[in-house]
């Protein structure tokens, strides 16, 4: 015990020393400027203060994009891919960062692009289903609907046959994604008229189904400013949903469309009285006869 208190005082001594805090200041001048060095280190390994807006790189294969050298300053990757008869095989539609993003070089780039070769999906049945039914069966089995047909039967509404291409598909066929699938339906004992749907404001796709599950087919399509892509919608429809004339399961409706990029729908919307909009253009049931 008095060992111990023998040899503290000489430790207390020896941290008040001049020693000591010289020393201490050398080990700490050392470990600022390791610090400094790591500092400088990890600015340059990590790029720091290098980002740069990346490139749109949609509608580019990945041949062309390494031909322009991005490939050099770029890691790509393909980590999906669909079905697009729109584009051409190979081309990117979907890119991970987006186009402007602040990114540094070596940054990893993913990518969807068009497969080569079409998904292929089987045909359900839609026979004696309604027509609304039909189109969402179909729509979950990745196909579209094509032409609606009617002929007189007491099965109104419901689906009589199926075709693709002209000819008769059968449950369990295989098909493309996407195929148009034509549909023959009843149209009941005695023709009726119905009313057309309200379709301004909607996309070509909302416009299409609302055209269907009220027993219409699309007619002829007009792109007003030339843009025909997911910002377009539907301007003017022909014939109007509040006119006097009949009109009749099967029948088509033209439609005109506009990019909302550069017109001003809601406003548009808003010029129509309240009354025009209060029609139930999906109750094909509420049908009168003519």
């Amino acid at each position: 015990m008095e060992e111990q208190q023998s040899e503290n005082p000489g430790f207390l001594k020896f941290i008040l020393s001049k020693k000591f805090f010289i020393q201490f200041g050398i080990a700490a001048i050392i470990l600022a400027v390791l610090f400094i060095i790591l500092g400088f280190y990890l600015r340059v390994y990590t790029k720091h203060g290098n980002e740069q807006p990346l490139p749109e790189f949609y509608g580019f294969t990945l041949e062309e994009l390494d031909s322009i050298g991005y490939t050099e300053r770029y890691d790509f990757f393909v980590i999906d891919s669909v079905y697009d008869v729109d584009n051409r095989k190979g081309a990117i539609v979907i890119q991970n960062p987006l186009p402007g993003s602040q990114v540094k070089e070596g940054r990893n780039v993913y990518f969807t692009i068009v497969a080569s070769t079409p998904e292929i999906v089987t045909m359900p049945d839609l026979h004696d289903l309604t027509v609304r039914q039909a189109i969402n069966i179909l729509a979950a089995h990745k196909l579209k609907t094509g032409k609606l047909m009617y002929t007189p039967s007491f099965d109104k509404n419901a689906v009589l046959e199926q075709f693709y291409m002209g000819d008769t598909v059968f449950e369990g066929d295989t098909l493309e994604k996407g195929a148009l699938i034509d549909l023959l339906i009843g149209s009941g004992e005695r023709n009726y008229k119905i009313p057309v749907p309200f379709l301004l404001g909607l996309t070509r796709q909302e416009a299409i189904y609302e055209l269907n599950v009220a027993s219409f087919n699309l007619g002829n399509e007009f792109y007003m400013d030339s843009i025909q892509d997911e910002f377009a919608r539907v301007y003017m429809q022909e014939p109007m949903w509040d006119t006097d004339l009949p009109h009749f399961p099967g029948d088509s409706v033209h439609l005109w469309y506009k990019s909302d990029t550069a017109f001003d729908f809601d406003s548009y919307l808003k010029t129509f009285l309240p009354d025009s909009l209060q029609m139930d253009s999906l109750n094909t049931d509420s049908l009168f006869e003519y």
